[in-house]
């Protein structure tokens, strides 16, 4: 895969709250906290990440058809039902997610999984 990877708003906050989380929880102290904010900001900054948008009433529309059709298979969350998606709203062929239960969404709607 070339050029940056496509993050929406969405997927940008839940980045900055998974570091959040992350330093209260101990795993970061205040110094690893703000580098690894600056590092994400620089990433956008830098064009390794781009945000890419969308029109969030079908992405949300989706979210309800995916649910319905998935959700009581794979037990999804239904903010991992939102990325999936989006990702499908933007027409995407890949998806990157460490989360199991949306890879096994993902991979249902076609979607190809970016192994890290």
């Amino acid at each position: 895969m070339a050029g940056s990877l496509p993050v929406t708003h969405h997927g940008r906050a839940e980045i900055t709250n998974a570091i959040c989380l992350s330093a209260f929880r101990g795993e970061l102290g205040r110094e690893g906290l703000q580098e690894a904010l600056l590092e994400l900001d620089s990433d956008f900054e830098g064009d390794r990440l781009h945000h890419a948008d969308l029109l969030w009433r079908a992405a949300l529309n989706r979210s309800v058809e995916l649910s319905r059709i998935h959700t009581v298979k794979l037990g999804t969350r239904a903010a991992d039902v939102l990325h999936v998606a989006c990702a499908l709203e933007l027409k995407l062929k890949h998806f990157l997610t460490f989360d199991e239960r949306q890879q096994k969404l993902a991979a249902s709607c076609g979607l190809k999984l970016v192994k890290l």
